[in-house]
């Protein structure tokens, strides 16, 4: 049945979201505060990948990992540490943060935004159409009078490699949702869910090994990669740099798992987690009535418009468009999405040159992003690398993080690094990388610094209190001066 009032006279809306994850309840909320109606569709569970696989129980687990690993960095309380985690109090942690996987609150947060809420698969059905298809067989049809929104995210990407699907492997999903500990975990690729995954089931008590075929994180700068490896190696895990799996074997399903790496060795476990990237949610959502090819990435302009439909009605926002697969950068896009959507119903300008209101510009320069490794790694805007390739005239300032009396408070023998990237000809930044314990905290900083585009001159005006991690600006500052004059 439908979350829907049962007297609903009409199907049609101003607005249909497919999705009802964070991207699309912020489109949601937006073309509601705007004053039009919505309808919110939603085939799996209110509230979408992120609450209940992705961002909130992998930061539920990992946080008791972490907690442990930072007090372990402080003589007084590292005395106080003993044991292992009590893996049954941080997966019950992990259930209360996703309720259980009962999305009835979400739900309920939807429709008290004056938005209607259809459970089912929807299926766009030409332009400005929508078919929802319930649980029952029961048939619904949507009418858009403005916007269309894509919201349906993205899902894991497995290899394409022998013996994949009968060895039912680990995604994301098993990765967060799971509550038994195996004795032996490989996880297969390097980026930010591997990174996460491996400090997490490392924590709880598995021997992981985590395979790549290049560097730990590699969009961020190199040093963080290699801080996180260390790390991990130090903690136990067994880190190889450099290996492809090319088959996967598991003739018990009760049984190890068996991997065959690219030198001709084996590789045995309890169980195997791929984390290879992910694929786009827009294979059975009807694409193909408006002339756009099933399970492609769907490209869009600064406003979240996807560009090939006619008629300024279809928009895609998150992980469908591939600019940013991130929760809080989805997030950015669906409140713009909506002001957009909203400015075009009413028949007022849009602002959509850079930095705009109804403009994603953010996308291009200024994406924040974090992992909650050990240690932390953060990053927002460009690399020296991605400035490189952009043919920007810049440098990089580097600094270890005990150049700052705080951080050396925060932790006893405090290990982590700095760096910003600056743009010479505007002496601004265009990119910021900290990687230590608790550096979380100093991303929003940097995120301001990046997107306001705040000159170096008046930056050094922003003065950090002592004695705090956040001292490290102060150091990046005064050594770009000097590196100057």
């Amino acid at each position: 049945m439908s979350d829907v009032r049962e007297n609903q006279e009409s199907s049609a809306y101003d607005v249909v979201v497919l999705g009802a994850g964070p991207v699309g309840q912020n489109v949601a909320d937006r073309a509601r505060a705007a004053g039009l109606t919505v309808a919110v569709v939603e085939r799996e569970l209110v509230g979408g990948e992120c609450s209940y696989w992705a961002c909130v129980p992998s930061k539920a687990l990992l946080r008791p990992v972490i907690a442990v690993a930072d007090a372990r960095r402080v003589d007084g309380a590292r005395q106080a540490v003993t044991g292992r985690l009590d893996t049954e109090r941080v997966f019950a942690r992990r259930d209360r943060y996703v309720t259980d996987w009962d999305d009835t609150g979400q739900a309920e947060a939807v429709k008290s935004s004056g938005a209607d809420l259809f459970r089912g698969h929807g299926r766009i059905d030409g332009p400005r159409r929508v078919t929802v298809t319930r649980d029952d067989g029961a048939r619904l049809t949507l009418t858009a009078r403005h916007a269309v929104a894509i919201a349906t995210g993205s899902r894991p990407a497995l290899p394409d490699i022998p013996g994949i699907q009968e060895a039912r492997p680990w995604t994301n999903r098993h990765g967060t949702d799971s509550s038994t500990v195996p004795g032996r975990l490989v996880i297969v690729g390097g980026g930010g869910v591997g990174v996460e995954m491996a400090t997490l089931w490392q924590g709880l008590g598995s021997q992981v090994t985590l395979l790549t075929r290049r560097r730990l994180i590699p969009r961020m700068e190199p040093f963080a990669g290699e801080l996180v490896a260390r790390s991990l190696t130090e903690a136990g895990a067994d880190v190889r740099i450099g290996t492809q799996v090319t088959a996967v074997r598991r003739p018990d399903p009760t049984g190890p798992v068996t991997l065959t790496l690219d030198d001709g060795s084996d590789l045995q476990a309890d169980e195997v987690m791929f984390a290879t990237g992910r694929t786009p949610g827009t294979d059975d959502i009807g694409l193909d009535t408006v002339g756009l090819t099933p399970g492609t990435w769907l490209e869009v302009d600064t406003t979240c418009l996807a560009r090939g439909v006619d008629g300024a009605w279809l928009y895609a926002v998150g992980d469908v468009n591939h600019r940013a697969l991130l929760t809080h950068q989805g997030k950015y896009q669906g409140r713009t999405a909506g002001d957009a959507i909203a400015a075009r119903a009413a028949d007022l300008p849009v602002d959509d040159g850079p930095w705009g209101d109804h403009a994603t510009t953010a996308d291009q320069h200024a994406v924040p992003q974090v992992f909650f490794t050990d240690p932390e790694a953060v990053a927002v805007g460009l690399t020296a690398e991605q400035a490189a390739q952009a043919g920007r005239r810049f440098k990089t300032v580097d600094l270890d993080f005990n150049a700052a009396q705080g951080a050396n408070l925060y932790a006893d023998n405090y290990r982590g690094h700095a760096r910003m990237v600056v743009d010479l000809d505007r002496e601004v930044l265009l990119g910021v990388t900290f990687v230590g314990p608790g550096v979380s905290e100093l991303l929003h900083s940097a995120t301001v610094a990046v997107a306001g585009e705040v000159p170096l001159k008046r930056l050094r005006h922003a003065v950090a209190c002592f004695p705090t991690v956040s001292e490290i600006w102060l150091f990046l500052l005064a050594a770009y001066h000097r590196d100057r004059t």
